[in-house]
């Protein structure tokens, strides 16, 4: 399967998707509901309230939340969609512990994510993510890599915004 996507639009994508707080965020919300106004820190203690304003404003920026009147922070049918993908994601990574038997659930997306890449570019894969080389996946986690990549690929295709690379700012 051929997928349109430069490195630049994949790197930029599996950046954004790849950060703990988001990872973090959306997650909560698909499994646990709406997030309250005002207890986004209460809820998600173990990040900086930075972090937290920081991955709030990327997922409504991208269209993975949106705030609900009188419900808080939910998400739209792309976050859970995306949060699908992180499933499907860490399902893979623990079915083959993979980048290590115990992992923080967060990282194991981001280093399944990162193991994709390569394969999502259209040209080669120099300046994407390298995938760890701990525990590479055998043959068999190979084949069953199969489903969380077209996952990502058909996500990235419905959401192309996530895959846009900003152009530099002209120098003046």
């Amino acid at each position: 399967m051929t997928t349109p996507f430069t490195t630049a639009e994949v790197r930029n994508a599996v950046e954004l998707l790849a950060s703990r707080s988001l990872i973090r965020l959306v997650t909560e919300i698909d499994d646990n509901g709406a997030i309250p106004p005002r207890r986004l820190a209460g809820i998600l203690p173990d990040l900086s309230l930075h972090q937290l304003r920081r991955a709030a404003e990327a997922a409504r920026a991208h269209g993975f939340v949106r705030i609900a009147p009188g419900a808080g922070l939910e998400l739209t049918a792309c976050g859970a969609e995306l949060a699908d993908l992180y499933d499907a994601a860490a399902r893979w990574g623990r079915r083959h512990a993979y980048p290590a038997p115990v992992c923080e659930f967060s990282s194991r997306i981001r280093h399944v994510l990162d193991l994709l890449a390569p394969s999502l570019a259209t040209e080669p894969a120099e300046g994407l993510p390298r995938p760890s080389t701990a525990r590479l996946p055998s043959d068999e986690g190979e084949a069953d890599l199969a489903r969380p990549r077209a996952l990502l690929i058909q996500w990235l295709a419905d959401n192309p915004q996530v895959t846009r690379v900003s152009e530099p700012e002209p120098v003046a």
